[in-house]
């Protein structure tokens, strides 16, 4: 009885050591399965907030000359930076209600590396100081008064950032002092972008002069990562426009990229985003918030809350400037 226990046990014992190899060579073959089924020749494409043409198109020269994602981002929005007749991004941004502008931007990478600066004056191209402090410094955020000293630090220069047309905008609005920003105009105030480049990898930045006319020293979702933008090489990313208090409170892009974690489009997440906002804001119609998103794969989607939003991809398709659907 004992030999026959013995043996029994013995011939139990071996088949599970030949398993075991045979269950882990079976698994290994089916994960080389499901990453085969997910791999895809990825092809470089720019998504941006609005209709920002000369941006994109910056941004697609560096991606397909074979550039990285992370360049392209900084010199496509500093091209809108640069602009003074863009009165809601950089130079020539719409002043707060003291007559200063004050300019926020953020800027991500693949390996979610970020810097932002916040309510930064006398700097045209906040872009280039946020990726300045992401890789120079042990700090994410620097704002203010700091943020300008570092910017002067790193060999940018002083630039007087209000100008004449804005400046007489300005003084008009000062006959009334009435803060009611107009939807998609005065409150459509972010160039946010997110390229993926040949490697397949994926950054992205955010840049703004802030609401028009607002109380010194505020600062809405656009530097803040997570809320403005936010970027995982593994997912995805997303990016806001509108009012920034909202999606601050929802940590609106964090959320997008998340729930394409879970298996959503980047259409999907973006409605889901909007209409999260929306739920917390029952009976209100009077501001915009847009979405904008994009996937490890090159797929995109955007979502607002009001209809005229639209955004901007650039790819090998072609040069597109899409029309979002809306909440209302």
């Amino acid at each position: 009885m004992k030999r026959r226990n013995f043996l029994k046990n013995s011939t139990a014992a071996t088949a599970g050591m030949l398993s075991a190899p045979l269950m882990i060579s079976c698994k290994t073959e089916n994960e080389k399965k499901i990453s085969s089924s997910n791999e895809k020749n990825i092809n470089p494409i720019v998504i941006c907030t609005w209709n920002f043409f000369n941006a994109s198109a910056k941004a697609w020269k560096v991606l397909s000359n074979g550039g990285d994602a992370l360049d392209a981002i900084e010199q496509g929005v500093k091209v809108e930076e640069d602009d003074a007749s863009n009165q809601t991004v950089g130079t020539g941004g719409r002043p707060d209600r003291d007559g200063k502008v004050t300019l926020d931007a953020c800027i991500m990478d693949k390996d979610g590396n970020c810097g932002a600066v916040l309510a930064m004056q006398n700097i045209a191209n906040p872009i280039s100081v946020a990726r300045k402090v992401m890789e120079d410094t042990p700090h994410v955020m620097l704002a203010g008064k700091g943020a300008e000293q570092f910017a002067y630090e790193k060999g940018f220069k002083k630039t007087d950032l209000l100008t004449e047309q804005s400046k007489k905008e300005w003084l008009e609005w000062k006959k009334t002092s009435q803060y009611k920003p107009i939807i998609n105009i005065e409150n459509h105030d972010t160039i946010g972008m997110l390229a993926i480049d040949k490697n397949g990898d994926i950054a992205g930045g955010c840049t703004t002069s802030g609401m028009a006319y607002k109380m010194a020293g505020r600062v809405g979702d656009s530097p803040i990562i997570g809320a403005g933008l936010f970027v995982d090489n593994e997912v995805g990313g997303a990016t806001a426009t509108g009012v920034g208090e909202e999606v601050v409170r929802t940590v609106g892009s964090f959320l997008i990229v998340e729930l394409m974690r879970q298996g959503k489009s980047p259409q999907e997440a973006c409605e889901e985003g909007v209409k999260r906002i929306m739920a917390k804001n029952e009976g209100r119609n009077d501001f915009q918030i847009g979405f904008i998103a994009i996937n490890k794969k090159g797929e995109t989607g955007g979502y607002c809350i009001q209809p005229g939003f639209s955004y901007r991809t650039y790819s090998e398709e072609g040069h597109i400037n899409n029309p979002s659907q809306s909440f209302l």
